[in-house]
């Protein structure tokens, strides 16, 4: 059973989210579609839940992951 969310994002989380995500995909030059990209969605849904509420903290947050 896949893992649901409890909480709802609005337009400006979902802003956040892509800007900080589109961002990091850039830096490494991975495609947005790709497998890679798809696991650093998931891993900034986690930081942005845990904290990492704006564009430049999700973002320092995902360049600091070293599994990514």
């Amino acid at each position: 059973m896949p893992f649901l969310y409890s909480s709802a994002f609005t337009s400006e989380d979902l802003d956040v989210l892509r800007g900080a995500l589109d961002a990091w995909c850039a830096e490494k030059h991975i495609d947005i579609g790709s497998v890679e990209a798809q696991f650093a969605a998931s891993t900034a849904l986690d930081l942005y839940q845990s904290g990492h509420d704006d564009r430049d903290k999700l973002l320092s947050a995902l360049r600091s992951r070293k599994s990514l």
